[in-house]
């Protein structure tokens, strides 16, 4: 894998970014593509009001990945992973691995002690299961038929210390 860098700072260009590398990964839908966008959006608009927050990874000022994340409203320390996301043609080369560990920095450095993550049960996840279990999450729910029929949310969990 090449050098990349981060940014945190969301730009406008970032929009379509996120819109590509999530269209890419082709598990998700039109209606999810435009949830990642719009939290993009609401980002841009409110900067300070807004929870979410991200993380760019680049390479020659080329979003190749990226994550967003926010602390959980009503609680002091326990933090959302709301998407984290890589190019498609740069899956399996350990970016992903690296762009959670920062952002994983980042939460324990902004004294996040928790994180929860969420994603589906269709066996076309069964990668990003592994992923994350990679990465030391493990399940702490699975909600019966949450989106769809046959189709059920899995919350993993990672403590951070």
């Amino acid at each position: 894998m090449k050098i990349f860098k981060y940014r945190q700072q969301i730009q406008p260009s970032d929009k379509e970014a996120i819109a590509d590398i999530i269209k890419s990964c082709g598990f998700f839908s039109d209606e999810e593509i435009d949830i990642a966008v719009e939290l993009a959006e609401e980002k841009l608009a409110q900067p300070l009001e807004s929870t979410y927050r991200f993380l760019f990874a680049e390479d020659e000022n080329r979003v190749i990945g990226y994550t967003c994340y926010g602390l959980i409203p009503a609680t002091s320390s326990s933090y959302d992973i709301y998407w984290i996301a890589v190019s498609n043609n740069l899956r399996g080369q350990g970016l992903g691995k690296l762009l959670m560990a920062e952002t994983e920095k980042i939460i324990y450095q902004s004294g996040g002690r928790q994180i929860y993550v969420e994603t589906s049960s269709r066996d076309q996840y069964k990668p990003t299961h592994k992923f994350y279990e990679t990465c030391g999450y493990h399940q702490e729910a699975f909600l019966k038929n949450f989106y769809h029929e046959g189709d059920s949310k899995i919350i993993y969990t990672k403590v951070l210390k």
